[in-house]
């Protein structure tokens, strides 16, 4: 039965939010993703543009304290050890809150999901920004292809239901898609879709659960025409692989499609440990041949640069990638978990970003920095960029190609999740989805001379 209600009442106004913008004390760039919390734990996450609408009517016009979850930004103890503020919020009124970065890893904002200019848009900001029609996603794959990127997610969630897409879902965008590396950002993609507001699924492989890819690239055949490719698996329950495969992408289906299945646990053999897997890169040997090389984060398989030999196990050879890293401030040893590497102009170097297995204070959430005179190393000179309180980001991937070359500014994304984390509570709007990091590589932090 639907009833049916009646105002006989004049409905009220409400009064306009407080703006609260948080700003990183060194650069006076706006800082997304960082909570404010009350101490009646309501919670508050600056959007990209450092903006908080705060609206609570029983706290306008008093003293409120806020404790300040910044992962990776915070101010300093107060007496009693507490990390906050003490502001004063009225309708209408803009306050500042200035924060200090501890790490060298300045976040640019999220570059996936709903949202990203919410609390501004509420105090009548931004008001030119539109959603895309997702609320998160999982893990980046990308490559260029036909002068321009093509983006692959992989578990995306959507409003309609708590079940999303779990095919992948795909989208291109130009080959430079920031015009600036300052916050605020706003990345906007050409989706996939076969109905508007709503990307598809673009890689349902034959078989039961998600499908998932990875080691997506753009390669040339023997006729010299460009081939997209990557990596299929099938998962099951515990998040296990079940089949790999390779699949292509179709250009008139806007689809990958089975290419062929190199290995099924039906079998009953051994998973293979040889799959061009991760994020590739290129690279030219002694005898000027290009070659393609897998890992994540350092490689594990090299093949020369064309779709023949990368659809022919028997073209592939092995690599042994690192184990460790050491740290350039006390020479311990790291455990990289995932990550992606490529060469830097700026530095000379290969460079690396990859999350830490078992850091702190977030198990997989610390994000380190290593370079090296060749992509299989010696990885060395380890330095902590980025890190997270008690939450995920893992599946760095390195955007090399977004700045001009030889610039010193280095970006990379990950996902931001609860998953694996100790917090129960994920990030209203911000889990699981893309965060957009930026380092400098002339920072001090990166000068390794005097050790």
């Amino acid at each position: 039965m639907i009833f049916q209600i009646s105002y006989t009442q004049p409905l009220l106004c409400t009064a306009a939010p407080c703006r609260i913008n948080i700003i990183d004390k060194e650069n006076g760039w706006p800082v997304p993703l960082v909570e404010l919390r009350t101490t009646h734990d309501m919670r508050f996450v600056s959007d990209n543009a450092g903006n908080i609408a705060f609206d609570l009517p029983a706290l306008m016009n008093k003293k409120v304290w806020f404790t300040i979850i910044g992962h990776g930004y915070t101010v300093p103890k107060d007496g009693f050890g507490y990390r906050g503020v003490l502001l004063e919020p009225r309708s209408g009124e803009t306050l500042s809150v200035e924060v200090e970065r501890v790490v060298p890893g300045k976040r640019l904002g999220r570059i996936t999901g709903s949202g990203l200019f919410s609390e501004s848009q509420k105090l009548g900001l931004h008001r030119e920004w539109k959603d895309q029609g997702i609320l998160g996603c999982d893990t980046i794959q990308l490559t260029s292809y036909k002068n321009r990127l093509f983006w692959s997610w992989g578990d995306t969630k959507i409003a309609r239901y708590p079940l999303g897409l779990f095919h992948i879902i795909g989208a291109t965008s130009p080959l430079k898609p920031l015009k600036s590396f300052e916050p605020p950002i706003a990345l906007r993609y050409s989706y996939f879709s076969e109905k508007p507001g709503e990307p598809k699924v673009i890689a349902r492989m034959p078989g039961k659960g998600p499908t998932w890819i990875t080691g997506l690239v753009s390669l040339p055949d023997s006729q010299n025409r460009v081939r997209l490719v990557a990596v299929y698996t099938k998962i099951e329950s515990h998040l296990t692989s079940y089949e790999f495969g390779l699949c292509e992408w179709n250009e008139e289906k806007e689809i990958f499609e089975q290419l062929q299945v190199l290995w099924n646990k039906s079998s009953g053999d051994s998973c293979p440990s040889l799959l061009p897997l991760g994020h590739p890169v290129f690279m030219k040997n002694d005898s000027g041949e290009e070659l393609v090389l897998f890992g994540d984060p350092f490689p594990a398989l090299q093949c020369r640069a064309d779709y023949e030999s990368w659809k022919d196990p028997a073209k592939w050879k092995r690599l042994t990638p690192q184990k460790n890293v050491p740290t350039f401030k006390d020479k311990k040893f790291l455990v990289p978990h995932r990550g992606s590497i490529a060469w830097n102009a700026f530095r000379n170097k290969w460079v690396a970003v990859f999350t830490e297995m078992g850091g702190e204070p977030s198990e997989l959430g610390e994000i380190w920095y290593a370079e090296a005179k060749k992509p299989i190393g010696p990885w060395i000179n380890a330095v902590k960029v980025v890190t997270h309180d008690k939450y995920t980001f893992y599946n760095p991937r390195i955007h090399q190609n977004f700045t001009p070359s030889g610039s010193p500014i280095l970006l990379f994304e990950g996902t931001y999740t609860r998953e694996f984390s100790k917090t129960k509570a994920p990030t209203p709007r911000h889990d699981y989805n893309q965060i957009l990091y930026r380092i400098d590589l002339d920072d001090p932090a990166f000068d390794f001379s005097s050790k």
